[in-house]
């Protein structure tokens, strides 16, 4: 398993934040890794809510299908995903108050199939790719908030 937690201080309030990244169209504006968002859910993120994306990491390009499985709007989002070959991963942002903006902090865990022999050859693939990647869409976030 790969764990990737990370956070930014945007200068904008959790709402503002949180709307900009609960809504399916605006995904490609600040996820690096994101190429297509092939469904989503109608409506607001509720537990149950469902989307599936194409991401690209390295240059293979992958779908994942995530489903919320916890939301405290404003505040908490957990996605569950299923990727190729029974991959699976767990994203959760966690918005608070601070300095009269938001501290955004991320995380993402990552399940390779195969076992322990699937996580070695994850590790060596991606390396710290998801780690930058984070970092790099949680600053285009901060960059589209503050405009």
């Amino acid at each position: 398993m790969s764990v990737v937690s990370t956070q930014i201080d945007i200068d904008a309030p959790p709402e503002e934040v949180w709307a900009l990244v609960t809504d399916p169209s605006r995904t490609e504006d600040w996820v690096t890794i994101h190429r297509a968002m092939k469904s989503h859910s109608d409506g607001k993120p509720r537990v149950g809510y469902e989307m599936k994306q194409t991401l690209c990491l390295r240059g293979a390009k992958f779908d994942v299908s995530w489903t919320a499985a916890e939301v405290d709007a404003p505040r908490h989002l957990k996605w569950e995903g299923r990727g190729p070959a029974r991959s699976h991963a767990s994203t959760e942002y966690r918005l608070t108050p601070y300095n009269g903006g938001t501290r955004f902090d991320y995380r993402n865990e990552f399940k390779a199939p195969l076992g322990p022999l699937g996580a070695m050859a994850s590790r060596a693939l991606v390396g710290g790719v998801p780690e930058k990647e984070a970092n790099a869409s949680l600053a285009r976030l901060k960059k589209l908030l503050e405009r």
